[in-house]
């Protein structure tokens, strides 16, 4: 017997590239759309004069977004790091805007 002729593993690369490629572009709108949302919430803190963190919905959303990961196969320390990443950098933003800055 003999194995059929398999594809250029060149063209297979490029494939799996774009695929990433189409990930990344998705991701990136994603982000976006999240610190619009950040943003509001940034606003609405501080108009309230509410503190920029909530420790206890940080714990809440490691919590749930460690268990998602497991159940996507993905690693649950990675996913929590990449929380604390976004979140230092959402309450960076409320921080600003409590103080009376533009905020990002």
């Amino acid at each position: 017997m003999t194995a059929e002729p398999t594809e250029d593993p060149r063209a297979e690369l490029l494939r799996y590239r774009q695929s990433i490629d189409n990930i990344d572009a998705a991701l990136i709108h994603l982000l976006a759309e999240r610190f619009k949302a950040t943003q509001a919430v940034g606003r609405l803190k501080a108009a309230s004069g509410m503190p920029a963190s909530d420790p206890g919905r940080e714990r809440e959303q490691i919590a749930r977004l460690r268990a998602l990961a497991e159940e996507s196969h993905l690693d649950p320390e990675f996913a929590e790091k990449w929380f604390t990443f976004v979140v230092a950098e959402v309450i960076h933003h409320h921080e600003s805007l409590a103080s009376g800055g533009a905020g990002a």
